[in-house]
């Protein structure tokens, strides 16, 4: 039984050896049951046949007592109409007796007396104050809604903590970023109210003031509530709060917002201001030295900007004094282009063969970029443009483009449109043509010329009055006339050309070919080729008639006696490939031939051909 005893204690009585032994006080949790012990012993020469035992009940700071229980060797009671009765139990031996107590209540935290009386043998009694425990419910913290101004001459409250319920009373202890604050004058101070409520049960209420700096802005507030339980000393801690803190601006900073990037003329622009002040300020704005500008809190809005907005804004926070100078500013630039100035402008004119510079400028913040570019495609860069040796292809409009690489969106343009003026000038470098066409047809002449002031074209044809205009067209500087002639015979014409400035000409010649109709025609070339074959077929036919001939007379078919024998000579000397046959006869006829070769030479004796007939 010794486990729950907080302390123990003897008592002894003056008159009789009796010993009572009890513990100083007893800690139980509210709502469980508690156990007080009290142990008495008489000496061995004083064993009483008779011990009573009470048991009695006395209110803190209060003189009387209530008994509640009564025992002896032949009965046991709990008195009657007391907080007790029905609540408790009481067990004894020789050596002791054991009060149990049901269902702890916060008002039986009371002094608990036993008394043991043995009569003659020794009387005495000791008490044990019950203690019985609540834990109140976790500590609530709360911060002030409204900020705290660093400017308060005193501690300001800025929290408070609560812990309801407890028993008994519970302290609270306040942390600054987990550092216990301990009360110091004129700089922290606690308040703290303790409240009995009508259940016995103890509410605490603590309140900090505090003199805060702008340095507490960031700092975090909790606060710790420790209470006792049977045996021990327990905490709970509260939630961690910020508490707003107000302070005058020191620092300002002044940017723009709004646009990215450059500013050009006609942007919308958004210049921001910003202090280190809490609550933010509101602001004044103005441009060096001059009024103060319209403004909406921290925000100057310069809408459709030129470069007469250039220059150095300020802004001032309202909630410093006067006479402290804490100012934001920044050098706003307003970037331009100017329109181009062309030299020369509009329109210029030229002669052929002339030479002109153009100039194209315009005045701008940033470097610029200048282009000429004609039909579309680029013919120069930089701000000049050199127009040698003047041609008709020279006229055009000229257009000159100007950028800020900086600030794509800054361009501008101008353009000067360039005439070449002089004489006429005919397509194509022949001023004579000559064509042959067939008697009939229709023959197209076209006659196109250049030239400012744009010329005009006249035809003078002669050898046909069959003839008319298909195509007569004109724009800025070029005429086209296209003429359609029918062919009747041979035919010149003449397309002339001519201006202010003077007249080309250029002739065309057609000569007519008379058309020929033949049913069969004979081509030389064609009967040239028969002759040939004929005369090739001839040879071949007598050089195989002599080759048998000669066959025959080697075999002796053919006889012939020597009278008879007539030799084929040859009587002159022929040219090459000529064929010639002689023949003599007389009574006795005797033919002969003798064919020379092919090639023209002479054939040897043995070779000689001879013909008889008997």
């Amino acid at each position: 039984m010794a486990d729950w005893l907080k302390a123990g204690k003897t008592f002894h009585t003056s008159w009789a050896k009796v010993e009572l032994t009890m513990g100083d006080s007893v800690e139980v949790y509210l709502g469980d049951s508690a156990q007080i012990l009290c142990q008495y012993n008489f000496s061995d020469a004083n064993k009483p046949s008779f011990v009573m035992i009470q048991w009695f009940v006395r209110a803190l700071g209060n003189s009387s007592r209530v008994r509640i229980f009564y025992g002896d060797n032949s009965q046991q009671m709990v008195d009657n109409k007391t907080d007790y009765s029905g609540r408790i139990k009481v067990t004894s031996d020789q050596q002791g007796t054991l009060l149990t107590i049901e269902n702890v209540r916060l008002s039986d935290e009371k002094e608990f007396f036993c008394q043991v009386n043995g009569l003659a043998a020794g009387y005495t009694e000791g008490k044990t104050h019950l203690k019985v425990f609540a834990p109140p419910e976790a500590p609530v913290i709360e911060g002030v809604l409204t900020g705290i101004s660093v400017t308060n001459d005193k501690p300001t409250m800025i929290a408070s903590c609560e812990a309801r319920n407890g028993f008994p009373k519970s302290n609270i202890t306040w942390y600054r970023n987990s550092m216990p604050l301990k009360p110091a004058r004129g700089h922290v101070n606690v308040l703290t109210l303790v409240t009995r409520e009508p259940g016995g049960f103890y509410t605490v209420q603590s309140k900090l003031e505090y003199k805060v700096v702008k340095e507490d802005k960031d700092a975090h507030y909790s606060c710790e509530v420790s209470f006792s339980v049977p045996g021990a000393i327990r905490t709970a801690e509260s939630k961690s709060i910020n508490i707003t803190i107000h302070y005058p601006t020191t620092m300002v900073e002044l940017w723009k917002e709004l646009p990215q990037g450059l500013v050009k003329e006609g942007d919308t622009v958004e210049l921001r201001c910003q202090g280190d002040g809490n609550p933010p300020p509101p602001f004044t704005f103005n441009r060096e030295q001059e009024q103060d500008l319209n403004s909406s809190g921290d925000v100057l809005v310069l809408s459709a900007v030129s470069r007469k907005d250039s220059g150095v804004y300020q802004c001032r926070p309202l909630d410093i004094d006067p006479n402290t100078e804490v100012l934001g500013e920044m050098q706003l630039t307003v970037h331009y282009l100017d329109a181009a100035v062309m030299v020369p402008k509009d329109s210029e004119i030229m002669f052929k063969g002339e030479s002109m510079t153009a100039t194209c400028n315009a005045l701008s913040s940033l470097k610029t970029s200048t282009v000429w570019i004609k039909n579309g495609k680029q013919v120069g860069k930089g701000p000049t443009l050199l127009l040698q040796d003047a041609t008709y292809e020279t006229t055009g409009e000229y257009v000159c483009e100007v950028t800020v690489p900086l600030l794509p969106a800054l361009r501008t343009s101008g353009s000067v449109h360039i005439i070449v003026q002089g004489a006429p000038q005919l397509n194509g470098e022949d001023r004579e043509v000559e064509l042959e066409e067939a008697a009939g047809r229709l023959v197209n002449l076209s006659c196109e010329a250049h030239g400012h002031p744009l010329p005009s074209i006249s035809w003078n044809i002669a050898g046909s009055q069959s003839w008319h205009e298909v195509v007569n067209k004109a724009n800025e500087h070029t005429a086209h006339s296209v003429v359609s002639v029918k062919v009747t015979s041979d035919i010149s014409a003449l397309c002339n050309a001519s201006n202010d400035m003077g007249t080309e000409i250029k002739a065309f010649s057609i000569k007519a070919i008379p058309m020929v109709t033949s049913t069969a025609p004979f081509s030389p070339a064609e009967g040239s080729g028969v002759i040939i074959v004929v005369i090739i077929l001839c040879i071949l036919l007598l050089a195989i008639l002599g080759s048998v001939l000669y066959f025959l007379h080697k075999k002796g078919k053919i006889p012939c006696g020597r009278s008879g024998k007539q030799e084929i000579s040859t009587k002159e000397k022929t040219t090459k490939d000529d064929i010639v046959v002689e023949m003599k006869s007389n009574t006795k006829t005797e033919e002969a031939v003798l064919l020379k070769g092919v090639n023209g030479d002479k054939k040897a004796p043995n070779d000689q051909i001879h013909v008889c007939r008997s």
